[in-house]
């Protein structure tokens, strides 16, 4: 039986007198890709939030690796292992591609403020290390003759490719994707399905919130449907295409 790698019980968000979020309940499984689909304003984004620390629940657990995360900060969540990519592209476009990914690698540093003015020999032999560990995540997404590319300079589907990469550097147990098909062609939505799936036989867990329903039937184990912020339905990818509710709420 697999192991649940995180656990979200009663997790409600309230925004005024709006609820965004209402007593949604469902479990990660270890090494799996789980997608979190649902109508515009269903929740998704804000269940991503708290998940990662951006928003603070109203009520609720989180519980990652036997660790209750709710209310935790964006930093302490990633520290615990849990990187996330987010709807928007959120790069440093005047950066280099591979510059951007050592951005993420910083987390996994040993160095402060001092010892990056003194640049003690530890710190140069890290610096090497990052930067090492980050041409890896170049190769993995297959841009490697982009390394010395302004970040802004890339076309929307090498952006989010990009983002999927610094979120890898961090070395995450759990990786959360918002959206990362949306502006993306058929080919290189092919190509991110593929890579999602590597993502996952490498022992990473997967958490996708996704429109394109072909993207997330193909690659996922798990899909969980929430509408007005509360789950409808859980399942297998075939056991949700055929339920009724998810019918409903998805032709109206």
């Amino acid at each position: 039986m697999s192991e649940v790698l995180l656990n979200v019980t009663d997790l409600r968000k309230a925004f005024g007198g709006v609820l965004a979020v209402n007593d949604l309940n469902f479990t990660v499984l270890r090494d799996s890709i789980t997608s979190v689909i649902g109508p515009n304003g269903a929740g998704k984004t804000t269940v991503f939030n708290m998940i990662t620390g951006f928003t603070l629940p109203s009520s609720g657990s989180i519980r990652f690796m036997d660790s209750e995360i709710a209310g935790k900060k964006p930093h302490i969540v990633a520290a615990k292992g849990i990187s996330r990519t987010f709807q928007h592209v959120q790069i440093f476009p005047k950066m280099t591609v591979l510059e951007n990914i050592m951005v993420g690698r910083y987390l996994r540093s040993s160095s402060g403020i001092l010892s990056s003015l003194l640049l003690p020999p530890f710190l140069r032999r890290e610096e090497k290390q990052i930067r090492e560990q980050a041409l890896k995540q170049l190769s993995f997404i297959r841009m490697e003759d982009h390394a010395d590319k302004p970040a802004g300079s890339l076309p929307l589907g090498n952006q989010r490719m990009l983002e999927i990469a610094r979120a890898l550097a961090a070395e995450p147990r759990l990786l959360l994707l918002d959206e990362p098909a949306s502006g993306l062609n058929s080919r290189e939505k092919i190509t991110l399905g593929n890579v999602i799936s590597k993502i996952r036989d490498m022992g990473i867990t997967v958490i996708l919130v996704e429109h394109d329903m072909e993207l997330v039937m193909d690659i996922s184990d798990k899909v969980v449907v929430i509408n007005f912020g509360s789950r409808i339905a859980e399942g297998k990818p075939v056991e949700v295409q055929a339920n009724a509710d998810v019918i409903a709420a998805y032709l109206g």
